[in-house]
């Protein structure tokens, strides 16, 4: 597992460092700058020409250290300051004067005659940028991206992008690297300043770990690859029903593969049994296709599915799946009622459920602690009635709030998932890739977290884990399909061999 923050955090990190425990911020300077340092030896050579790019706050004054440290190594190196110097802070002021002492080269923007540059250390904003970017940091960043240098490392967060959005503030410089200080900045793994980060080496330089747990506000993390180990154990002298029933009510005519989807991925995450509960078209393809599968069709009743069937459904099931595929038939909306209704399991919500939902936000009135919705986008616009460009430019917050209003777990889908839970608990997804954007996938997904479920995971951690688990399985199909020729079918199989 690894810990991000947010701006406001790492700022009180910061703080609680220096004033409570003591350490000097020059004491944690030094120690950010010779990591940036390092990471500039790994990549560059002492022929390139390099610039030290620093704005007016301890960013900035960071970026003045590197350059510092480069140049009493023998690099070729000159400090460009970015900003008001008389604004600069303490820090800024005292690293400027020690660089001057040195005679490292330092240039203000306003003299500066812009020429080849190999390698540049970006230090012109940190965790704290809030505004649109302009006026003369503007017009330097525009600069520097006409440079085209062959590697730049930016320190702490590449400039331009905010820390806890990552959405881009006006224009944002694009590193090969990133150079940030204790722990990942949540901004960073998401778009689109995911794609400004380059590769992300998180550096030690010195906060204790009681400033993290002090630091309050909602913890945010994701998982890595060690996380797989997460996956249920199962016990030697175990039987099917050791593993749970997994109910999917899923599948309209011309819509079975959504039910088989499920269905299968429930299995290879390690469900005992499965029942798909379907329309009769569905019936001869889904018997074919998985065999394994027990398979009920719906007893109609003037038009609508019987309630009694229903409830004898649900009372057979550990979880229930409901909504992929099954349509907007008018029976559609009686169907999630009388399931949200008749229910005591947790329940994942998916597509055609999420509709029915948003059709008719009465529904949510059945809401409970055990219910998971698993929506894309443009379903949580529904479901908000928010825009589909405001819930990209802040997941986190638009799913906080869904999860917080109605007290349950909510998995927001797109490049990188957000899953929020009813105490306000956030996980960022960081596993899976653009090549997993094929029809079926989410189905998938919702059939993977009913199986960890019927296992007997908690909702929180079925969701969280079924969730990477998912991505981890679209990886390894990535590496050997390609990014084009990935299917939903086969990140299903993927799931049984991790």
């Amino acid at each position: 597992m690894r810990v991000l923050v947010s701006g406001s955090q790492m700022r009180e990190i910061d703080r609680y460092t220096m004033e409570e425990i003591g350490i000097p911020s020059m004491v944690l300077m030094e120690r950010a700058a010779m990591a940036v340092v390092s990471q500039v030896e790994q990549r560059c050579t002492r022929t390139d020409r390099i610039w030290a790019v620093c704005g007016t706050g301890n960013n900035g004054a960071d970026g003045i250290a590197v350059g510092r440290m480069l140049h009493l190594k023998g690099y070729r190196v000159s400090i460009l300051l970015c900003g008001d110097t008389k604004r600069g802070t303490a820090e800024y002021h005292q690293q400027l004067a020690i660089a001057k002492a040195l005679t490292v080269p330092v240039i203000e923007y306003h003299d500066f005659i812009p020429g080849s540059c190999d390698v540049i250390v970006d230090g012109i904003f940190g965790v704290g940028l809030g505004r649109e970017i302009e006026g003369e940091y503007r017009e330097a960043m525009e600069m520097l991206e006409s440079r085209h240098a062959r590697e730049v490392i930016a320190i702490d967060i590449p400039s331009g992008f905010h820390s806890d959005t990552g959405q881009i503030m006006g224009i944002g410089l694009k590193a090969t690297a990133t150079v940030t200080f204790g722990y990942e900045k949540l901004g960073s793994v998401l778009y689109p300043g995911k794609a400004y980060c380059g590769d992300v080496v998180v550096a030690d330089i010195g906060f204790p770990e009681v400033s993290y747990e002090t630091c309050g506000g909602i913890r945010y993390f994701t998982y890595e690859a060690e996380d797989v180990k997460r996956r249920p154990v199962r016990p030697a002298d175990a039987n099917k029903g050791t593993f749970g029933k997994v109910l999917i009510v899923a599948g309209s005519r011309n819509m079975s593969g959504a039910a088989y989807l499920s269905a299968l991925a429930a299995y290879r995450m390690g469900a005992g049994l499965v029942k798909i509960l379907t329309v009769g078209e569905n019936r001869q393809i889904l018997q074919t296709q998985l065999p394994e599968a027990i398979l009920e069709t719906y007893d109609m009743e003037d038009g609508e599915i019987s309630e009694s069937q229903i409830a004898k459904a649900c009372d057979w099931a550990t979880v229930i799946v409901l909504g992929p595929g099954i349509g907007r038939e008018p029976y559609v909306e009686q169907l999630v009622k009388n399931v949200l209704v008749q229910a005591y399991v947790p329940i994942i919500i998916d597509a055609d459920g999420l509709n029915a939902i948003a059709a008719h936000p009465e529904l949510t009135q059945y809401y409970t602690e055990n219910i998971i919705i698993t929506p894309h986008v443009g379903e949580m616009s529904r479901l908000t009635g928010q825009s589909i460009e405001s819930i990209k430019a802040a997941p986190v917050d638009t799913a906080l709030r869904y999860s917080g209003l109605h007290g349950i777990t909510c998995v927001l889908k797109d490049a990188v998932s957000v899953v929020t839970g009813k105490e306000g608990q956030v996980y960022l997804n960081t596993s899976g890739s653009s090549a997993m954007a094929k029809a079926g996938a989410g189905d998938v997904l919702t059939g993977a977290i009913a199986g960890l479920l019927a296992q007997g995971e908690e909702n929180w951690e079925a969701a969280i884990l079924g969730v990477y688990l998912h991505g981890v399985a679209g990886d390894r199909c990535l590496d050997r399909l390609g990014a084009h020729g990935l299917l939903a079918g086969d990140i299903t199989n993927e799931l049984g061999v991790i």
